[in-house]
């Protein structure tokens, strides 16, 4: 009976463990938050497919012409009259083949031109994946800065709850008037409305998050663990720029469609070439039986020498240029712009993490602790409850600023230089 009680018990305990499991939140961090976009984002499933046909686009170009083959039977006579036909005598039977002959290297040029629209096609798709990734590193960030938001309107409703219990003690004491602990208690709406808009604030982060990853888990069992906090070290803007310039797959992309351009030129010349056609055939001709023959066909190409195709594509690369130089520019002013803002929000940062939140800490305990001896006004410590809400919020606010303009700049750069 005894060992039925500890196996009854040991069963408590393990079915209480799995309840506690499955109620708890899976917790993601931002390189499985990553990993899961990139396998499930339909944006991003569907430009691979952009890749896999270009790739299939590769055998069409490579593929030889097909040859011709003809079958022709002659001198077939149902009427009456004219000279006597045997059954099947007199028939003339053809069979004949032929073969067109590319020459210039035509193949070869049209396969490397759609391998070169497959290397474009790859880093169209790693530009897609940057400037996604970006939309879910802004997702992550606002989700993190909602929960610090949250947790901090939990923290100051619960202080303002201790600073309401005091008050309510000093009353019955007879220490404060009425009308001061009833100020008291209608600011505590206040708290309470930052904390049901944190909440909401938090679940609409989420959802955004659980969009972009694909993700149809409940909310409530769903969120995303990371450092939340600022780095006042930036690398110099010259590295950035050149790391941009060979990062960037805009950029590689705009370069490449200018030797796609190029060897979409030296097609176009050699598709002005002519190419002959080869044939045979062999029959049979009664009384003279049997023959063959070989035939080749030059086109004359006197009108169309492809004169359009080769001034389109001389064009084209030029064009190609001037986009490339545009990309270029749009590179630099993407980078100058994000390190522009990351930096402007690491000065208001630093004031803050090395005076602004102290002080308002300093401040609200000190004027509190000179209102509960009668040495300050209600009014004091309301305001100075007020301001410190206000620098922690801001400071939460500024770090989320920051963060987003790491990912803005990291996107500008086509690669993480900063964490």
């Amino acid at each position: 009976m005894q060992k039925l009680r500890w196996l009854s018990c040991f069963a408590l305990v393990l079915l209480g463990s799995a309840v506690v499991v499955a109620q708890t939140p899976a917790t993601m961090t931002w390189e499985e938050v990553r990993h899961r976009f990139e396998v499930n984002n339909p944006t991003l499933m569907a430009g691979q497919l952009n890749i896999d046909e270009s790739k299939a686009q590769e055998i069409t170009a490579y593929l030889r012409p097909n040859p011709s083959v003809s079958l022709s039977v002659d001198q077939i006579n149902p009427f009456d009259g004219g000279p006597p036909h045997s059954c099947c005598g007199m028939l003339l039977t053809i069979a004949a083949v032929s073969y067109l002959h590319e020459r210039e290297h035509k193949r070869e040029l049209r396969l490397e031109s759609a391998r070169k629209g497959t290397e474009i096609a790859v880093s169209t798709q790693a530009d897609l994946n940057r400037t996604l990734l970006f939309g879910l590193r802004s997702a992550f960030v606002s989700t993190l800065q909602a929960k610090a938001v949250l947790q901090l309107a939990k923290d100051n409703l619960a202080y303002y709850d201790h600073v309401l219990e005091i008050s309510r003690t000093r009353f019955q004491a007879g220490d404060i008037a009425q009308i001061d602990l009833d100020r008291l208690e209608l600011q505590r709406v206040q708290y309470e409305s930052d904390l049901e808009t944190a909440e909401v604030n938090l679940r609409t982060a989420k959802i955004a998050l659980l969009t972009l990853l694909n993700d149809r888990t409940p909310i409530e069992k769903y969120d995303v663990t990371g450092l939340f906090d600022f780095s006042d070290r930036l690398p110099p803007l010259d590295e950035a720029r050149k790391q941009a310039e060979d990062s960037r797959p805009d950029l590689r992309a705009a370069i490449q469609a200018i030797d796609k351009a190029e060897t979409d030129h030296k097609l176009a010349v050699a598709n002005g070439s002519t190419d002959p056609t080869f044939g045979g055939d062999v029959g049979r001709n009664p009384p003279i039986d049997q023959y063959f023959g070989v035939s080749v066909n030059f086109p004359l190409r006197i009108f169309d020498r492809n004169q359009g195709e080769k001034l389109r594509t001389q064009l084209d690369i030029r064009r190609n240029e001037r986009l490339r130089d545009a990309t270029l520019a749009q590179v630099f002013s993407d980078v100058d712009s994000g390190y522009a803002t990351l930096d402007s929000t690491v000065k208001l940062l630093v004031p803050y993490r090395e005076r602004y939140l102290k002080q308002s800490v300093r401040v609200r305990d000190t004027v509190w602790y000179s209102y509960q001896h009668g040495g300050a006004a209600l009014l004091d410590f309301l305001n100075a409850e007020s301001d410190y809400r206000t620098v922690q919020l801001n400071y939460i606010n500024l770090v989320g600023s920051y963060l987003t303009a790491a990912a803005q700049l990291n996107m500008a750069v086509g690669r993480e230089v900063i964490q």
